[in-house]
């Protein structure tokens, strides 16, 4: 599993020279030259992902489908995340992360399937799953990428910049997977 910090995050970008707001075109242009799809499975982003994906121009090609799984109900039903897992994890789990991005690859029968999980805020945080701990997943064929996000230290760590930042790691980590 990969642990990052926003601001890990952030210095990984401007070491590598992305600019944040490039992450989805950047992703698209990728899936687009592997004649691969993708499809997301989101909650605390709220279809965010799904959105930065289709803003770009030609997306259909890449996107076929998005399932924005807030309540655990859609992430069992739907999705196919174990019951199990949710009682003996929760929602905001690194195994339920997995499950929901291989459940949506599945769903979608597309080659990765991508999946976010966590706390937004300003509420809902404790002390062992603080507001801006986000459980991210990338699934292909072959296995399944987690990644722990603890994006409480954005620089705006308001729901929104925890939901635009969570965003932009799962689309980094989506290039990275299928680049690799």
């Amino acid at each position: 599993m990969i642990e990052i910090t926003a601001k890990g995050f952030y210095d990984k970008l401007n070491e590598e020279n992305i600019r944040e707001d490039e992450l989805q075109k950047l992703v698209v242009e990728k899936l687009k030259k592997l004649r691969k799809k993708v499809a997301t499975s989101e909650s605390c982003t709220g279809g965010y992902v799904s959105k930065r994906i289709t803003d770009i121009s030609g997306s259909a090609e890449v996107f076929e489908c998005g399932v924005c799984s807030y309540a655990n109900r859609i992430k069992s039903q739907i999705l196919g995340v174990s019951e199990d897992t949710l009682e003996a994890f929760g929602a905001v789990s690194p195994e339920t992360a997995e499950q929901m991005a291989e459940g949506v690859r599945k769903l979608a029968a597309a080659d990765f399937g991508i999946s976010t999980t966590g706390i937004a805020g300003p509420t809902g945080g404790t002390k062992d799953k603080p507001v801006g701990l986000v459980y991210m997943a990338v699934a292909d064929e072959n296995g399944v990428l987690t990644i722990k996000a603890n994006l409480g230290d954005a620089a705006d760590n308001s729901r929104e910049g925890i939901r635009k930042a969570a965003s932009s790691v799962i689309l980094y980590y989506l290039l990275a997977f299928c680049g690799r």
